[in-house]
C-alpha cells in the first residue's frame, strides 16, 4: 500500500476522530440499536433501522481512518530543512504577478485540505506548480481563468 503523506497536525487530527468515534459514538449507536429492539417488531421499527444505518456509517469510517493511519507518513514542517525550497508541509507566501494581492498557503495532505484556512492539498494545481521552487522564483499556475504567476515571497517549515 502506496504511503499517504499528512502533517503531524493532520494524523492528530485523524486520530482525535478515531478516538471519538470509538469511545462515544459506537457506544452511542449500540445504546440506540438495543433500545429499539427493546420496542418489538422490528419489520416495522424506523428507529432501528435508522440505528443500524448510523452505524453502518460509523463502522465504515473508522475502518477508512484506521486505513488512512496505517499508510500515513507523517511530516512534521517543524522538523523539515529543505534548504529554502518548497516541500510538503511548508508554508508559502505568495504575490500575484498581476493584481499583487498576497496570499499565503500551507501545502498539506488530501484529507487536511481547507482552502479557506489556507491549506492547500499537495495534489492541487498550484501545490504542484510550488514544488521544488525557492524564495523569489516565479511559479505558473494553470487556473480556470488562464494561466497565473505568483513571485515566491517567504517559505517557511512551521
Amino acid at each position: 500500500m502506496a504511503t499517504i503523506p499528512i502533517t503531524k497536525r493532520g494524523a492528530e487530527k485523524l486520530k482525535e476522530e478515531l478516538h471519538r468515534l470509538q469511545t462515544v459514538e459506537r457506544p452511542n449507536v449500540i445504546a440506540a440499536i438495543a433500545e429499539a429492539r427493546a420496542q418489538g417488531d422490528l419489520s416495522e421499527n424506523a428507529e432501528y433501522e435508522a440505528a443500524k444505518d448510523r452505524q453502518g456509517f460509523i463502522e465504515g469510517r473508522i475502518q477508512e481512518v484506521e486505513g488512512k493511519l496505517s499508510a500515513a507518513q507523517i511530516i512534521d514542517p517543524q522538523a523539515l530543512d529543505a534548504g529554502g525550497k518548497v516541500v510538503f508541509g511548508a508554508t508559502v507566501e505568495l504575490e500575484d504577478e498581476d493584481s499583487g494581492a498576497s496570499v499565503r498557503y500551507q501545502i498539506v495532505g488530501e484529507d487536511e485540505a481547507d482552502l479557506k484556512q489556507g491549506l492547500i492539498n499537495i495534489s492541487s494545481p498550484i501545490a504542484r506548480a510550488l514544488i521544488g521552487k525557492e524564495e523569489g522564483d516565479t511559479a505558473e499556475v494553470q487556473a480556470p481563468g488562464g494561466l497565473r504567476r505568483y513571485e515566491i515571497v517567504a517559505v517557511s517549515y512551521t
